[in-house]
């Protein structure tokens, strides 16, 4: 397929770029005096660019009928909005009425004159009056004549001295000349014309109740209804009057009053006249800008190629473009897109000053020269090709808007320095079709408006207008939806009503920064160490909380605060103490210190923690994702202090922008922690523990189950233990060098402290696996302590196991052997004594062999005297001392709470403790118990 510029070639002067405003502004007084550019003077070249609208068909129509006396308006009132066309009309009379060529010379008319029932149009004499060509106090000539007023330049165009003569007298007075003789002017020069433009700026200049040489305010009044009266008399006469529509065009207090008489004067004959609709634009502007197109062919190759286009996107663009009909219109319109057209008469010719036919045509020749030079290849000009990067074309858009925009347009839509440029240079598919650009241009022509119209229903374009306005043949709407996605996010003055993700958010641009600016600008206030930090930590708290698998969850926490118990904890490492694969230091090395230090003293219960890291990776989207949070928390803060005032639609985008964010950081978190780390140590003679790391699954369930699931599945904490493990590790580690005999709570106490033990989930998984191992002779014995040699309470292959400090647990062989040296000798009955009826204690009955059997004698009881209380208890005990603090802690919860719950009981404990030292103790072992010993007052604390 061609691009456009190889199909419609503009006009040579588009192409030079001295199409001029000046030029083409239709100056009906120019072309009266002769003055004019040959396409506005020369009837036949003017009808060859001027397409004839639906609304100048109908008053030439009107014009034809009425000079050839068969009917038709006598008086029609031109009222429409600046740059409407009533100029160009006015001047499309005054060409039908003073042509020099045949009828048929003049393009388009011939068809006029048939469908209106005419043979021919009489050519007529025209006078025209332009409200700004004379000035009401200051007469002008004509010849030798000298003219002072409206009547007297009337009569002077009609029929020169001969005619004026008729209102000789009322000219020099100032004073309107009656309906009669104005008919008569009228009827002696007939068919004529008379053509009455600005006439509201001409009749406010008079001052109020004076009279000057071009007459009074009321005189001038009085004359307009009075020729209104005699045309309507004279059947092939004429008058056409333009008239501004708005308050603002007419102008000071006085020409809105000079407009509102005037629309009384000459009524309003509304179904007469017509402005230019959106269709009829596209034939005026290719017309004026482009040479007719030669190759039809080509150009209906490429609206085929669009239309096609549109239909296979279907609803990710606007409904009418599925329509057959929206063909027809891309045909008419080209070689410009119609929605460029849409945009610009929709939306900008809501602007005070824009003119509809005018307004675009100035923009459009610029637009269509840039494009030239630059060599554009799209196929059509698209709202996506606007050259806002050239400073004229950007100028002719921006001089209706306010201040500001010039900025915009550099800093988000056009330009080298742009952030669309920026966006297409990092990110190549979009590059490649200019993407970000085609949306940043699509979205300021349709929304800049907004920013200064008076009527806006909606601000902005929805998704389906912007891709309209970039999508050629041949490539894909995701390209622009996504583009337009990543825009949303990065851009500081574009806005959008709501989720950009949705099809109805609309967008727009405005000279105020966005939120999102605000939100860029405050998020790099905070402090990492501070803000972020606990923004992350909170975060951390909700995503983490679920991991019920562990006693404890502790965030950042230092290790002094972490407590040293047999409590199995998960410990979250700040932000900078990372893992990477790669680079793994910081984070086992911040593992290693806690698992090894409580504050200033060691730990000793060091196999409970275990620990979740940053991943290196994500860490920086964690710290943005935070930061964005943290800045929409601000903004909404301060908009409910009244610290920051915004509009109602950007408090809920700040809301909604806030909630997004809230909800997305708890997902950035566990994307981000998604590494378990395990101290570990294989063997008790490793010469110092390791660190071994776990990947987390960070989709899927909670962070709390998938820890659940790596920690089974990798045996990190262990919730159900078979007996076969107890007892090897029993072996491995207890049974040996003699001893058959290992304590099952100082096991479990080991369990807590060695890296190389299991970790078990609680004291419980170890009672569970001795409960089942003891009610088999496979796994080992049990007894309740051990006195020379003898087992208290033993039991191998059965029994109700208690698991108390006191519980051994025995090696199977040993126990073995020893119920078998110990079997126990059933012990002889008691022999039982009876008692007489008196109470009296009787002998147990004894067997006689001859079968008689003897009466029992009578047995004195003896009585024991009542056993006394005892009033004093003594105890000691060996603590040994790696396991003092348990042992103490047992002892004052098992023993010394049970005596002190008498409230009379007084109870004393004296704790002693003998150190020697073969080698003579250290300095610093010495200084440390002296000062301890000191602070916690001991009575006495001395070294020998």
């Amino acid at each position: 397929m061609k691009p456009w510029r190889e199909v419609a070639v503009p006009h040579q002067d588009v192409l030079e770029g001295t199409f001029q405003q000046s030029e083409f502004a239709a100056d009906i007084t120019a072309v009266n005096t002769g003055n004019a550019s040959r396409e506005y003077q020369d009837a036949g070249a003017f009808f060859d660019r001027t397409f004839i609208t639906e609304g100048m068909a109908l008053l030439l129509t009107q014009v034809a009928q009425r000079l050839t006396g068969r009917g038709g308006e006598p008086v029609v009132q031109l009222q429409t909005a600046f740059g409407g066309g009533k100029t160009h009309t006015m001047l499309a009379v005054y060409h039908l009425a003073t042509r020099k060529c045949a009828l048929s010379d003049l393009a388009g008319i011939p068809a006029l004159v048939d469908r209106a029932g005419l043979m021919d149009v009489p050519q007529a004499r025209v006078a025209v009056l332009d409200g700004t060509a004379h000035a009401p106090g200051q007469p002008w000539k004509r010849g030798s004549q000298t003219v002072k007023t409206l009547w007297g330049e009337i009569a002077w165009q009609l029929g020169g001295a001969d005619a004026f003569a008729l209102v000789a007298e009322a000219d020099a007075t100032g004073t309107s000349p009656g309906k009669d003789v104005l008919r008569e002017l009228l009827e002696r020069h007939a068919p004529c014309v008379v053509l009455i433009d600005e006439l509201v700026a001409y009749i406010r200049q008079f001052p109020e109740s004076q009279a000057i040489s071009g007459g009074s305010y009321d005189s001038n009044l009085s004359f307009v209804q009075a020729l209104t009266e005699a045309v309507k008399l004279v059947p092939r006469a004429i008058v056409l009057a333009s008239l501004p529509e708005s308050d603002l065009e007419a102008g000071s207090q006085r020409g809105v009053a000079a407009l509102r008489a005037l629309e009384k004067t000459f009524g309003r004959v509304q179904a007469l006249w017509k402005p230019v609709a959106t269709e009829e634009a596209f034939e005026i502007v290719r017309r004026r800008l482009f040479e007719p197109v030669r190759d039809e062919k080509a150009r209906e190759a490429v609206c085929r190629a669009f239309a096609d286009a549109y239909i296979a996107e279907g609803v990710k663009l606007p409904a009418d473009t599925q329509e057959r009909r929206y063909y027809e219109r891309l045909l008419h319109a080209y070689p410009i897109h119609p929605e460029v057209f849409d945009r610009l008469y929709e939306d900008w010719t809501t602007i005070d000053g824009f003119q509809r036919t005018r307004g675009v045509l100035k923009l459009m020749a610029k637009v269509i020269f840039r494009l030239w030079k630059d060599d554009n290849k799209d196929l059509l000009i698209m709202p996506g090709s606007l050259p806002l990067h050239d400073g004229s074309s950007r100028n002719e858009l921006t001089y209706y808007l306010p201040a500001g925009w010039d900025a915009v347009i550099e800093r988000d839509i056009d330009g080298d320095r742009a952030e669309t440029t920026a966006l297409e240079n990092k990110e190549p598919r979009f590059g490649q079709v200019g993407a970000a650009r085609r949306i940043a241009r699509t979205v300021f022509l349709g929304s800049a408006p907004s920013s200064v119209a008076s009527k806006v229903a909606t601000r902005g374009l929805d998704r389906a207008h912007i891709i309209l306005g970039c999508l050629q043949p041949g490539q894909a709407a995701s390209v622009y939806a996504d583009a337009l996605g990543r825009l949303a996010d990065r851009l500081h003055y574009l806005n959008s009503s709501g989720d950009k993700s949705q099809d109805a958010t609309r967008f727009w641009f405005d000279t105020r920064a966005n939120l999102r600016r605000e939100m860029e600008d405050r998020k790099r206030r905070f402090d990492d160490r501070t803000e972020v930090r606990s923004k992350i930590a909170e975060a951390l708290k909700k995503t983490v909380s679920n991991a019920t698998s562990f006693d404890g969850v502790h965030i950042f926490t230092p290790h002094g605060d972490v407590p040293d118990d047999t409590a199995l904890r998960l410990l979250v490492l700040p932000p900078e103490t990372w893992y990477a694969r790669e680079e793994n230091r910081l984070a086992f090395e911040a593992a290693l210190e806690i698992i090894g230090k409580n504050g200033s003293k060691p730990r000793y219960r060091s196999n409970r923690l275990l620990f979740l890291a940053p991943d290196h990776g994500a860490l920086s989207r964690l710290n943005d994702a935070t930061r964005v949070a943290l800045a929409w928390g601000s903004i909404v803060e301060d908009v409910k202090e009244g610290r920051l005032n915004i509009d109602l639609l950007q408090k809920n985008q700040a809301e909604k922008e806030l909630k997004s964010a809230e909800d997305a950081l708890p997902r950035v978190v566990r994307e981000c922690y998604k590494w378990l780390l395990c101290p570990m140590q294989d063997a008790p003679t490793d010469p110092k523990p390791g660190v071994e790391a776990f990947a987390l699954n960070t989709t899927g369930g909670s962070i709390g189950s998938e820890i659940e699931r790596v920690c089974a599945d990798n045996e990190l904490v262990i919730t159900t233990w078979s007996p076969i493990h107890l007892r090897a590790k029993l072996k491995e580690l207890y049974w040996k060098n003699g001893q058959n005999a290992a304590s099952a709570a100082g096991f479990f106490e080991d369990t807590l402290r060695y890296l190389y033990m299991p970790r078990l989930k609680s004291r419980d998984v170890l009672a569970q696996a001795i409960r089942a191992g003891a009610a088999s002779k496979d796994f080992f014995g049990t007894a309740y302590g051990e006195t020379d040699g003898k087992f208290e309470g033993f039991a191998f292959g059965g029994g109700n196991i208690v698991f108390n400090d006191t519980l051994l647990l025995i090696e199977p062989l040993a126990a073995q052997a020893y119920e078998d040296t110990n079997r126990a000798v059933p012990a002889p009955a008691a022999p039982a004594v009876a008692t007489t009826t008196s109470g009296v204690a009787e002998a147990p009955s004894t067997y006689n062999p001859n079968g008689a059997t003897s009466l029992p004698s009578p047995v004195t009881p003896v009585l024991t005297p009542a056993a006394t209380k005892p009033k004093t208890f003594y105890g000691s005990a060996e603590v040994p001392p790696a396991t003092a603090k348990m042992r103490l802690v047992q002892i004052a919860e098992e023993i010394v709470s049970v005596l002190t719950s008498d409230p009379n009981a007084t109870v004393r404990l004296v704790v002693e403790i003998l150190a020697e030292f073969p080698d003579g103790a250290s300095d610093g072992v010495k200084r440390a118990v002296s000062e301890n010993a000191r602070s916690l007052g001991l009575k006495s604390a001395d070294w020998e």
